[in-house]
């Protein structure tokens, strides 16, 4: 009996560990399987007018068949590395405050308001950003002598920079919690300074983390559609300053998909231009994963 109760526990434990590697493999088949799909959407376009072409080109045209998507590009990454320059900065200096200097009742008053604004539709922060942040980019243009009407890159991505903020405060947040309080008392008895201790201790040993929470963070900002659609102009040309109107490549696909499908290759074209922005999403978290083993290894 104990030896039928053996083997049953054995083939129990052979089999959960298949079933396991089974839904691993459909997880990670996905990226596959949606590459694939977009591909074969692509295909026929790309089969007339090579992919180098389609990037490189400025002019977008449907009615007339050319599909430039050089400005929706230069759009994505202005945006995007924008947002990240104002949001990175602001939720790592809350985070140290949260993880460093607030009291418990500071801190069980200050996570949940965090949370809250994670729960924002987008579409709220798209209201807001048309509400505020559009005349407050139009007013710095007229202060500074610059032509705009708002809705602008700027405008995109200060509202994109408000959204990652949940992303990278509770993220940051973690990090920084998981640097031994060993370290904070080496420092700290050895004479150093409540902020020397926190930038050249804490910071560096948390360093791996806090660069894999802004990779999340640039991720998911590359992706962000109906806040950034309300706020950036929709203009399909190349924006010559970040108080120019932009077009990024989410807000082109839902803007228009759907839309004028009469036109030869229109759907195609959308297709290629979320095929294009699946690439870079891939490339930068595989570029951003070799930088994180280097520094963990470091």
């Amino acid at each position: 009996m104990t030896n039928k109760r053996n083997s049953f526990r054995i083939l129990a434990d052979k089999l959960s560990g298949k079933v396991f590697l089974t839904f691993a493999v459909i997880a990670c088949s996905l990226i596959l399987l949606i590459l694939a799909g977009l591909s074969f959407k692509s295909y026929p376009l790309l089969k007339h007018v090579s992919l180098f072409k389609v990037i490189g080109s400025s002019i977008w045209a449907p009615a007339d068949g050319k599909f430039g998507l050089l400005p929706f590009i230069l759009s994505t990454f202005l945006i995007t590395i924008l947002a990240t320059v104002f949001a990175v900065p602001v939720c790592l200096l809350a985070s140290t405050y949260i993880v460093e200097y607030a009291s418990n009742t500071v801190r069980n008053l200050i996570m949940p308001v965090v949370d809250i604004l994670a729960g924002i539709p987008s579409v709220i922060f798209g209201i807001w950003g048309v509400l505020v942040l559009v005349p407050f980019v139009s007013f710095l243009g007229k202060t500074f002598n610059i032509a705009t009407e708002g809705y602008s890159i700027l405008a995109a991505a200060l509202v994109l920079a408000v959204m990652v903020f949940p992303v990278l405060i509770n993220i940051f947040t973690e990090v920084l919690r998981t640097v031994p309080n060993d370290l904070r008392d080496s420092a700290l008895s050895l004479g150093a300074t409540k902020w020397e201790t926190i930038s050249k201790v804490i910071y560096r040993k948390a360093a791996a983390g806090l660069f894999a929470a802004v990779i999340l963070g640039f991720s998911r900002a590359l992706g962000e559609t109906i806040a950034v659609l309300m706020v950036v102009g929709n203009s399909p040309l190349i924006p010559k300053s970040i108080f120019g109107m932009g077009y990024p490549i989410p807000a082109l696909i839902a803007n228009n998909y759907g839309e004028m499908m009469s036109i030869p290759m229109y759907d195609a074209a959308l297709m290629t231009a979320a095929l294009i922005l699946f690439i870079i999403i891939l490339l930068f978290n595989a570029a951003g994963r070799l930088v994180l083993i280097k520094l963990e290894k470091n």
